[in-house]
């Protein structure tokens, strides 16, 4: 790769990330209605009550309540007129068999305990009706009616278990007052039986599918989030490697150029041969510590990457190395490291000390160069702590890098996060800055990498 190289982002980068569905997109009317009709998320919640138009959501209530201005004077009319029954009984009946459909919407299981108790009382009493005969018992159309308005509602509600009990008490409390039949009626027991099964099969079957194309619809928006963040990740390795391949060509020169000086300046001073070793051996090691964070984005196996994954990582043992060529840069450092600090720490304690060590000396080459440098790692019992104090910068020098993102203390915080730590950075009354890092030598979380 030539010098004039450029990192070109993917053009799936500039395109817009796919926002996570926001409902099934299925088509069939069947399917539509069984989305409007699916299950309420909450016991006391509406039929509808997550339809997407006010309409949708206020129908339940119309049509039950049609159904109840209809239903009762109607009962009332015919328990009084065809059946002979008392007014007042026929009154009391036709509320206790009609209104609560009104507690269908929100809470059927309910309204059906009643309903039923209404309707068997309203069996025993025609069973002394005057004009019973010639008629249907124990249920009456209006009866019918109604209750096949109630399984309607228990069928979009309930839980298949719950609907096959409801089913097999309606069938037995009309068995038990078969054993009690009028003579000439005609018995509705059965009828009745094979309805509301009917209709607590259809409603059912309906609510299940909308449920089921609910559930498909919250899946279809968790791929899409997964999806979008594994595009995410995928365009990050891409770009990773882009600038490696940037990096590691100019960083390629400078070895080549540093390791040939002094064939190609013959007559060289013996320390102007050992800055250029030393330019040489860090940029060797950058391009070692480049490839191994390449390796693991690229998540090879026991392939090419695996020697780079055998490396060790680098710890406070290596910090007097950073140390040493941070001072061949010109940088006055002093490094203050307790006895035994090397290899006292868990590795990703390890490993966190040594890049926030690198990190604020990288910055204070950048923002304060020629400022004198103070590094202090000391390890008791508990933690790791991790002190870098810089002065003023020495003298006018022109800052070596002014375009510098922040990422850096960002950088820093996050490792400290990752084991638990605390970080504590800011500026000093004379100009200069401080790093202080607490680590915990206990921590459980996971090795930074």
């Amino acid at each position: 790769m030539s010098d004039r190289a450029r990192i070109r982002l993917p053009r799936r980068t500039r395109e817009r990330t796919p926002e996570p569905s926001a409902g099934p997109r299925v088509p069939g009317a069947l399917a539509q209605l069984a989305v409007v009709m699916r299950t309420p998320a909450r016991a006391a919640q509406p039929l509808f009550a997550q339809a997407p138009k006010a309409w949708q959501r206020m129908l339940p209530f119309a049509v039950v309540g049609v159904f109840v201005v209809t239903l009762l004077p109607v009962t009332i009319a015919v328990l009084t007129n065809d059946y002979a029954l008392g007014g007042g009984w026929a009154g009391a009946l036709g509320v206790a068999q009609t209104v609560p459909l009104l507690l269908a919407v929100t809470r059927p299981l309910h309204a059906w305990a009643v309903v039923l108790a209404a309707d068997t009382i309203g069996g025993v009493l025609l069973i002394h009706a005057d004009r019973v005969a010639g008629h249907a018992w124990p249920w009456t159309p209006m009866a019918i009616v109604g209750y096949l308005a109630l399984m309607a509602c228990l069928g979009l509600r309930e839980s298949i278990r719950t609907l096959v009990g409801v089913w097999l008490v309606t069938g037995g409390v009309g068995a038990v007052l078969g054993f009690f039949q009028p003579a000439d009626t005609m018995n509705t027991a059965a009828l009745l039986f094979v309805l509301a099964g009917v209709m607590l099969a259809l409603t059912g079957a309906v609510r299940g599918l909308g449920d089921a194309q609910q559930r498909i619809a919250e899946q279809e928006s968790i791929s899409e989030a997964e999806r979008a963040r594994r595009t995410l990740l995928e365009e990050r390795a891409r770009i990773a490697r882009e600038l490696h391949d940037v990096v590691a060509h100019h960083m390629s020169v400078i070895t080549v150029q540093a390791d040939s000086a002094p064939y190609r300046l013959p007559g060289m001073a013996e320390p102007v041969r050992e800055e250029f070793a030393a330019i040489a051996a860090g940029a060797r090691e950058s391009l070692g510590e480049m490839r191994r964070l390449l390796t693991v984005l690229r998540g090879d196996g026991a392939g090419g990457g695996a020697d780079g994954e055998r490396a060790p990582q680098p710890g406070i043992d290596r910090l007097q190395q950073l140390v040493e060529a941070t001072v061949r840069a010109g940088q006055p450092v002093e490094l203050s490291l307790a006895a035994g600090a090397a290899g006292a720490a868990p590795p990703a304690v390890d490993l966190s000390a040594y890049r926030i060590v690198q990190e604020a000396l990288a910055n204070v080459v950048r923002h304060a160069p020629g400022a004198r440098t103070r590094v202090s790692v000391t390890v008791d019992e508990d933690e790791v702590l991790v002190l870098v104090v810089n002065g003023p910068a020495r003298d006018a020098v022109v800052v070596l890098e002014s375009s510098g993102t922040g990422h850096g203390l960002v950088g820093m915080r996050e490792r400290v996060r990752l084991t638990g730590g605390t970080l504590d950075t800011g500026p000093l009354p004379d100009g200069g800055f401080r790093v202080a890092a607490r680590l915990p030598l206990n921590s459980s979380s996971e090795e930074p990498s």
